[in-house]
């Protein structure tokens, strides 16, 4: 626990939907179970319906709350902004932080295009000469499994990588009269399944395998390209809420699916969608090397699969591995061996290491340069796809 005497870094949120309550969550908790050298105080959430915000303040236990970002910006106790709304206004509420001397956290994915994302990066760039710290919130990285397996990777438990492939899945809007959110809207939302989905198995294939990707051959798809236009509240990716009689067209794609290439010269394969009836919120990834092979799945969060190829075939084969034990990433502070994390805890790490890097002056990562490499690879993919799966490199 903190100290009475640590000092105090305020926090203000912009957005309380699904990841402001994730988000929340996380600032919540940080304090409570983490030894920080700066104790986070929950000073503002931010949104544009008076009524909704101040309902979310009351819940989430946030001490102020605000229907203009600007002024939530300007006030005295916030010296950290968390960006919580869809793409389309992170840029701007991102920078105009940052030239306000704010620490920024922002969600995935950074911005909905490569300009926006290389402005984000530049304004991060001058503001970490004045000392601020700014980071985008790839918040499975932050799975103690998925944190475990990076560090098995750096240590050559693999071997020489080979392959990476990674699937992740949902189902929430396959119904056909589910109604025309803002996440299908490329004015809203950027991009589809892609930035969704496949902003997150980029990051994590190249956080995994420790380099970046250098090209992709891609296509993408929209099953449904009409939907009801929303007559009332839509519960977030719950696949419920009500549809009009009046109609919209659909403007992202419904599944993306590329294969990549390493620097390296290991191989990738990515599919993400939101048409997978059955898949609620199924992640899996898995890396072979030649020296053996490691694999995630979100379903089975606190787990490893973990074949060492160096052994005896008679002997050889996939073992679990239960990533609860204190010497793994994050769990010195949480419960004795066995005893599982969830979901939010991802939330909570993530808070965790924002703080130390503001405390520290470090750089956090995943960095405002990570989230426009990821950036430019779903460009490069949307790319390819308009050109019927043409090979296109990333630029650098």
């Amino acid at each position: 626990m903190e100290s009475p005497e640590a000092k105090t870094l305020g926090v203000g949120m912009v957005g309380y939907a699904f990841m402001g309550a994730a988000h929340s969550q996380g600032w919540r908790t940080v304090g409570r179970v983490f030894d920080l050298p700066t104790r986070p105080v929950m000073s503002a959430i931010c949104g544009r319906d008076e009524d909704a915000v101040r309902a979310a303040a009351d819940r989430h236990g946030w001490a102020a709350a605000e229907t203009d970002w600007r002024s939530m910006i300007a006030r005295d106790d916030v010296q950290l902004v968390d960006v919580c709304t869809p793409g389309d206004s992170h840029a701007e509420i991102a920078i105009a932080a940052l030239e306000a001397g704010k620490h920024v956290l922002c969600e995935k994915p950074l911005a909905n295009s490569v300009t926006e994302a290389q402005a984000m990066v530049e304004a991060a760039r001058r503001a970490r000469e004045r000392g601020q710290v700014a980071m985008v919130g790839f918040n499975y990285r932050r799975a103690p499994a998925i944190a475990y397996a990076r560090r098995m990777v750096a240590q050559g438990r693999l071997g020489v990588l080979r392959h990476v492939r990674v699937t992740y899945l949902q189902d929430w809007i396959v119904d056909p009269e589910f109604p025309l959110v803002w996440r299908l809207r490329r004015e809203y939302a950027g991009s589809g399944a892609l930035g969704d989905l496949g902003s997150h198995i980029v990051d994590l294939a190249q956080y995994l395998a420790g380099e970046r990707l250098i090209g992709v051959s891609a296509l993408t798809e929209t099953f449904i390209r009409e939907r009801p236009l929303p007559a009332g509240a839509v519960a977030g990716l719950g696949g419920s809420g009500a549809g009009g009689a009046a109609r919209g067209p659909v403007t992202v794609d419904d599944a993306a699916l590329f294969t990549g290439r390493f620097g390296s010269g290991a191989v990738a394969s990515f599919e993400a969608s939101r048409f997978a009836a059955g898949r609620k919120n199924s992640l899996r990834i898995e890396l072979n090397g030649d020296h053996g092979s490691l694999a995630f799945d979100l379903e089975r969060l606190n787990e490893l699969s973990f074949h060492d190829h160096t052994e005896p075939a008679a002997d050889s084969g996939f073992r679990r591995i239960l990533v609860t034990e204190p010497e793994h990433p994050y769990l010195d502070a949480w419960w004795p061996p066995g005893h599982a994390l969830g979901y939010e805890h991802t939330f909570v790490h993530q808070a965790r290491d924002m703080v130390l890097a503001v405390a520290e002056g470090t750089g956090p990562e995943p960095s405002f340069e990570d989230g426009l490499q990821v950036q430019r690879v779903l460009a490069a993919v949307e790319e390819s796809a308009e050109k019927n799966c043409v090979y296109t490199p990333v630029p650098v």
